[in-house]
Protein backbone atom coordinates (compact mmCIF):
# COMPACT_ATOMS: atom_id res chain seq x y z
CA UNK A 1 0.00 0.00 0.00
CA UNK A 2 0.99 3.62 -0.37
CA UNK A 3 3.11 4.99 2.06
CA UNK A 4 1.98 8.46 3.14
CA UNK A 5 2.54 11.48 6.07
CA UNK A 6 -1.00 12.58 6.04
CA UNK A 7 -1.84 15.69 8.70
CA UNK A 8 -5.75 15.55 9.99
CA UNK A 9 -6.71 19.31 10.11
CA UNK A 10 -10.66 19.41 12.19
CA UNK A 11 -12.46 22.16 12.62
CA UNK A 12 -13.05 24.09 16.21
CA UNK A 13 -14.57 26.80 14.97
CA UNK A 14 -17.80 27.63 16.58
CA UNK A 15 -20.01 25.63 14.04
CA UNK A 16 -18.81 22.25 15.50
CA UNK A 17 -20.85 23.24 18.72
CA UNK A 18 -23.63 21.92 16.23
CA UNK A 19 -25.75 19.01 17.25
CA UNK A 20 -26.45 18.06 13.82
CA UNK A 21 -24.25 15.53 13.42
CA UNK A 22 -24.60 13.03 17.30
CA UNK A 23 -23.70 14.54 19.55
CA UNK A 24 -21.86 17.09 17.89
CA UNK A 25 -19.93 18.31 14.97
CA UNK A 26 -16.76 18.34 16.84
CA UNK A 27 -17.41 14.87 18.35
CA UNK A 28 -18.24 13.41 14.69
CA UNK A 29 -14.61 14.83 13.73
CA UNK A 30 -13.04 12.81 16.49
CA UNK A 31 -14.91 9.22 15.91
CA UNK A 32 -14.32 10.09 11.77
CA UNK A 33 -10.38 11.11 13.18
CA UNK A 34 -9.65 7.49 15.28
CA UNK A 35 -11.50 5.70 11.45
CA UNK A 36 -8.94 7.73 9.07
CA UNK A 37 -5.82 7.19 11.61
CA UNK A 38 -6.39 3.47 11.53
CA UNK A 39 -7.09 2.99 7.72
CA UNK A 40 -3.74 4.74 6.75
CA UNK A 41 -1.72 3.06 9.42
CA UNK A 42 -2.85 -0.24 9.05
CA UNK A 43 -2.64 -0.37 5.37
CA UNK A 44 1.14 0.44 5.68
CA UNK A 45 3.02 0.19 9.18
CA UNK A 46 5.55 2.81 8.23
CA UNK A 47 3.23 5.29 7.52
CA UNK A 48 2.28 8.57 9.94
CA UNK A 49 -0.44 10.20 11.03
CA UNK A 50 -0.19 14.42 12.36
CA UNK A 51 -3.10 16.43 13.67
CA UNK A 52 -3.79 20.04 14.16
CA UNK A 53 -6.53 22.35 14.30
CA UNK A 54 -7.81 25.33 12.26
CA UNK A 55 -10.27 26.75 14.24
CA UNK A 56 -9.15 30.05 17.50
CA UNK A 57 -7.58 32.80 16.96
CA UNK A 58 -4.84 30.60 14.89
CA UNK A 59 -4.32 26.96 13.78
CA UNK A 60 -2.59 24.80 15.98
CA UNK A 61 -0.35 21.89 15.89
CA UNK A 62 -2.18 19.29 18.26
CA UNK A 63 0.52 16.29 16.91
CA UNK A 64 3.29 16.01 14.67
CA UNK A 65 3.48 12.70 12.46
CA UNK A 66 3.65 9.83 14.38
CA UNK A 67 2.14 6.06 14.44
CA UNK A 68 1.07 6.72 18.16
CA UNK A 69 -2.86 6.65 18.18
CA UNK A 70 -2.64 8.13 21.88
CA UNK A 71 -0.69 11.38 20.90
CA UNK A 72 -3.71 11.78 18.13
CA UNK A 73 -6.07 11.32 21.37
CA UNK A 74 -4.21 13.57 23.95
CA UNK A 75 -4.55 16.55 21.22
CA UNK A 76 -8.40 15.85 20.37
CA UNK A 77 -9.36 15.95 24.11
CA UNK A 78 -6.81 18.83 24.36
CA UNK A 79 -8.71 20.83 21.80
CA UNK A 80 -11.13 23.80 22.64
CA UNK A 81 -14.11 25.06 20.54
CA UNK A 82 -13.88 28.43 20.21
CA UNK A 83 -13.63 31.61 17.11
CA UNK A 84 -13.99 31.06 13.53
CA UNK A 85 -12.13 28.64 11.01
CA UNK A 86 -9.05 29.93 8.96
CA UNK A 87 -8.67 27.51 6.10
CA UNK A 88 -5.90 28.95 4.21
CA UNK A 89 -3.32 29.35 7.23
CA UNK A 90 -4.12 25.87 8.12
CA UNK A 91 -2.99 24.48 4.57
CA UNK A 92 -0.17 26.61 4.53
CA UNK A 93 0.89 24.85 8.04
CA UNK A 94 0.14 21.72 7.86
CA UNK A 95 2.39 21.80 3.96
CA UNK A 96 4.96 23.12 6.50
CA UNK A 97 4.66 20.03 8.96
CA UNK A 98 4.52 18.11 5.82
CA UNK A 99 8.28 19.31 4.12
CA UNK A 100 9.87 18.20 7.27
CA UNK A 101 8.64 14.88 7.94
CA UNK A 102 11.74 12.21 8.86
CA UNK A 103 10.79 9.92 6.32
CA UNK A 104 10.83 11.96 2.86
CA UNK A 105 9.50 8.36 1.04
CA UNK A 106 6.62 9.56 2.52
CA UNK A 107 3.76 10.22 -0.39
CA UNK A 108 2.39 13.87 1.35
CA UNK A 109 -1.76 14.22 2.06
CA UNK A 110 -3.85 16.62 3.88
CA UNK A 111 -7.18 15.65 5.21
CA UNK A 112 -8.90 18.95 6.27
CA UNK A 113 -12.39 18.78 7.82
CA UNK A 114 -14.72 21.54 7.41
CA UNK A 115 -18.24 22.80 8.87
CA UNK A 116 -17.74 26.99 8.75
CA UNK A 117 -18.17 29.18 5.83
CA UNK A 118 -14.93 30.00 3.70
CA UNK A 119 -14.06 33.57 4.18
CA UNK A 120 -11.07 33.43 1.59
CA UNK A 121 -12.27 34.39 -1.89
CA UNK A 122 -12.31 31.60 -4.87
CA UNK A 123 -9.10 33.21 -6.51
CA UNK A 124 -6.99 32.76 -3.44
CA UNK A 125 -8.29 29.61 -2.72
CA UNK A 126 -7.29 28.48 -6.42
CA UNK A 127 -4.08 30.11 -5.92
CA UNK A 128 -3.42 28.20 -2.59
CA UNK A 129 -4.62 24.73 -4.51
CA UNK A 130 -2.09 24.89 -7.20
CA UNK A 131 0.89 25.90 -4.68
CA UNK A 132 0.37 22.73 -2.40
CA UNK A 133 0.12 20.23 -5.67
CA UNK A 134 3.03 22.28 -7.18
CA UNK A 135 4.64 21.01 -3.20
CA UNK A 136 3.52 17.72 -4.24
CA UNK A 137 0.83 18.06 -1.81
CA UNK A 138 -2.65 15.99 -2.13
CA UNK A 139 -5.52 17.44 -0.40
CA UNK A 140 -8.64 15.61 0.77
CA UNK A 141 -11.80 17.46 1.78
CA UNK A 142 -14.79 16.54 3.91
CA UNK A 143 -17.30 19.13 3.89
CA UNK A 144 -20.15 18.43 6.29
CA UNK A 145 -22.96 20.44 8.03
CA UNK A 146 -25.31 23.12 5.73
CA UNK A 147 -22.63 23.83 3.22
CA UNK A 148 -24.14 26.45 1.27
CA UNK A 149 -23.67 27.12 -2.80
CA UNK A 150 -20.86 29.51 -2.11
CA UNK A 151 -18.68 27.61 -0.37
CA UNK A 152 -19.67 24.66 -2.43
CA UNK A 153 -18.16 26.08 -5.39
CA UNK A 154 -15.35 27.28 -3.31
CA UNK A 155 -14.02 23.59 -2.63
CA UNK A 156 -14.66 22.30 -6.18
CA UNK A 157 -12.68 25.38 -7.15
CA UNK A 158 -10.01 24.17 -4.74
CA UNK A 159 -10.13 20.31 -5.55
CA UNK A 160 -10.39 21.48 -9.20
CA UNK A 161 -6.63 23.02 -8.93
CA UNK A 162 -5.53 20.50 -6.78
CA UNK A 163 -5.82 17.25 -8.84
CA UNK A 164 -2.97 15.44 -10.48
CA UNK A 165 -2.94 13.06 -13.36
CA UNK A 166 -3.17 10.43 -10.94
CA UNK A 167 -6.21 11.54 -9.45
CA UNK A 168 -5.23 11.00 -5.75
CA UNK A 169 -7.18 14.10 -4.45
CA UNK A 170 -11.30 13.63 -3.40
CA UNK A 171 -13.81 16.41 -2.31
CA UNK A 172 -16.74 14.40 -0.24
CA UNK A 173 -19.42 16.69 0.67
CA UNK A 174 -21.56 15.21 3.44
CA UNK A 175 -25.27 16.18 4.46
CA UNK A 176 -26.96 15.63 7.54
CA UNK A 177 -28.79 12.46 7.91
CA UNK A 178 -29.21 9.36 9.84
CA UNK A 179 -25.31 7.82 9.74
CA UNK A 180 -22.70 8.46 11.63
CA UNK A 181 -19.78 10.95 9.69
CA UNK A 182 -17.87 7.98 9.84
CA UNK A 183 -19.59 5.68 8.49
CA UNK A 184 -20.28 7.80 5.46
CA UNK A 185 -16.41 8.51 5.38
CA UNK A 186 -16.13 4.66 4.58
CA UNK A 187 -18.52 4.53 1.71
CA UNK A 188 -16.30 7.68 0.38
CA UNK A 189 -13.48 7.43 -2.28
CA UNK A 190 -11.05 9.37 0.46
CA UNK A 191 -10.54 5.73 2.50
CA UNK A 192 -12.80 3.32 0.12
CA UNK A 193 -10.67 3.92 -3.18
CA UNK A 194 -11.58 6.03 -6.68
CA UNK A 195 -15.52 5.08 -8.06
CA UNK A 196 -16.33 3.35 -4.21
CA UNK A 197 -18.46 6.25 -2.63
CA UNK A 198 -22.09 5.92 -2.34
CA UNK A 199 -23.15 8.36 -4.19
CA UNK A 200 -20.26 9.66 -6.43
CA UNK A 201 -19.99 13.03 -8.81
CA UNK A 202 -19.50 12.82 -12.28
CA UNK A 203 -15.88 12.03 -12.43
CA UNK A 204 -15.12 9.52 -9.43
CA UNK A 205 -13.75 11.88 -7.20
CA UNK A 206 -16.25 13.87 -5.73
CA UNK A 207 -18.28 11.99 -2.91
CA UNK A 208 -21.76 12.58 -1.71
CA UNK A 209 -21.89 10.46 1.83
CA UNK A 210 -24.05 9.80 3.97
CA UNK A 211 -27.05 9.26 1.55
CA UNK A 212 -27.31 5.27 1.73
CA UNK A 213 -28.30 3.31 4.45
CA UNK A 214 -24.80 1.34 4.19
CA UNK A 215 -21.80 1.18 2.44
CA UNK A 216 -20.53 1.90 -0.99
CA UNK A 217 -22.01 -0.38 -3.95
CA UNK A 218 -23.23 -2.62 -1.50
CA UNK A 219 -19.99 -3.99 -0.33
CA UNK A 220 -19.09 -4.70 3.52
CA UNK A 221 -18.13 -1.34 5.24
CA UNK A 222 -18.39 0.28 1.55
CA UNK A 223 -15.04 -1.01 0.80
CA UNK A 224 -14.14 -3.55 -2.18
CA UNK A 225 -11.77 -6.72 -0.76
CA UNK A 226 -10.47 -6.91 -3.83
CA UNK A 227 -9.34 -3.42 -3.99
CA UNK A 228 -8.40 -2.72 -0.44
CA UNK A 229 -8.34 -6.06 1.12
CA UNK A 230 -5.98 -4.74 4.06
CA UNK A 231 -8.66 -2.19 4.83
CA UNK A 232 -11.47 -4.45 4.36
CA UNK A 233 -9.47 -6.81 6.60
CA UNK A 234 -8.93 -4.62 9.31
CA UNK A 235 -12.70 -3.50 9.73
CA UNK A 236 -13.65 -7.04 9.71
CA UNK A 237 -11.74 -7.60 12.65
CA UNK A 238 -12.53 -4.73 14.28
CA UNK A 239 -16.25 -5.98 13.85
CA UNK A 240 -15.61 -9.54 15.23
CA UNK A 241 -13.73 -8.58 18.25
CA UNK A 242 -16.66 -6.42 19.07
CA UNK A 243 -18.93 -9.04 18.38
CA UNK A 244 -16.44 -11.65 20.83
CA UNK A 245 -16.81 -8.84 23.59
CA UNK A 246 -20.20 -8.30 23.69
CA UNK A 247 -20.60 -11.74 24.28
CA UNK A 248 -18.17 -11.95 26.97
CA UNK A 249 -20.30 -9.17 28.60
CA UNK A 250 -23.60 -10.96 28.08
CA UNK A 251 -21.76 -13.99 29.54
CA UNK A 252 -20.31 -12.29 32.54
CA UNK A 253 -23.51 -10.72 32.82
CA UNK A 254 -26.08 -14.18 32.88
CA UNK A 255 -23.69 -15.87 35.78
CA UNK A 256 -23.92 -12.97 37.89
CA UNK A 257 -27.31 -12.92 37.74
CA UNK A 258 -27.91 -16.78 38.40
CA UNK A 259 -28.77 -17.24 41.61
CA UNK A 260 -26.97 -19.21 44.09
CA UNK A 261 -28.31 -22.69 45.56
CA UNK A 262 -27.68 -23.36 49.32
CA UNK A 263 -27.33 -26.72 50.18
CA UNK A 264 -30.12 -28.19 51.79
CA UNK A 265 -30.73 -30.82 54.28
CA UNK A 266 -33.08 -33.44 53.78
CA UNK A 267 -36.07 -33.86 56.22
CA UNK A 268 -35.12 -36.08 59.64
CA UNK A 269 -31.13 -36.58 58.82
CA UNK A 270 -30.67 -34.48 62.29
CA UNK A 271 -33.07 -36.44 64.63
CA UNK A 272 -31.99 -39.60 62.86
CA UNK A 273 -28.43 -38.71 63.59
CA UNK A 274 -29.36 -37.97 67.21
CA UNK A 275 -31.42 -40.98 68.17
CA UNK A 276 -28.68 -43.06 66.87
CA UNK A 277 -26.17 -41.22 69.12
CA UNK A 278 -28.92 -41.82 71.90
CA UNK A 279 -28.64 -46.00 70.78
CA UNK A 280 -24.73 -45.92 70.75
CA UNK A 281 -24.23 -44.28 73.82
CA UNK A 282 -27.27 -46.51 75.59
CA UNK A 283 -25.21 -50.01 74.31
CA UNK A 284 -22.10 -48.45 75.66
CA UNK A 285 -23.76 -47.67 79.43
CA UNK A 286 -25.49 -51.73 78.94
CA UNK A 287 -21.89 -52.77 78.22
CA UNK A 288 -20.22 -51.24 80.74
CA UNK A 289 -22.97 -52.62 83.80
CA UNK A 290 -22.06 -56.11 82.06
CA UNK A 291 -18.66 -55.84 83.19
CA UNK A 292 -19.26 -54.86 86.29
CA UNK A 293 -21.25 -57.60 87.46
CA UNK A 294 -18.67 -60.10 86.01
CA UNK A 295 -16.40 -58.67 88.13
CA UNK A 296 -18.52 -59.13 91.58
Amino acid sequence: MVLEATIIVVDNSEHSRNGDYLPSRFEAQSDAVNLIFSAKTNSNPESSVGLMTMGGSQPEVLSTLTNDFGKILDGLHRTKIKGSSHLSTALNVAGLALKHRQNKQQHQRIIVFTCSPVSESQKDIEKLSKRLKKNGISVDIIAFGDIDSDVTQKLEAFHENNKSSMGTTHLAIIPPGPNLLSDSIVSTPILAGDGMGGGGGGDGDVGMGGMGGGGGDGFEFGVDPSTDPELALALRMSMEEEERRQARERTDQEAADKPKLEPVQEEGQGSSGGAEGGDSAESKGEKKDDDKMDTA
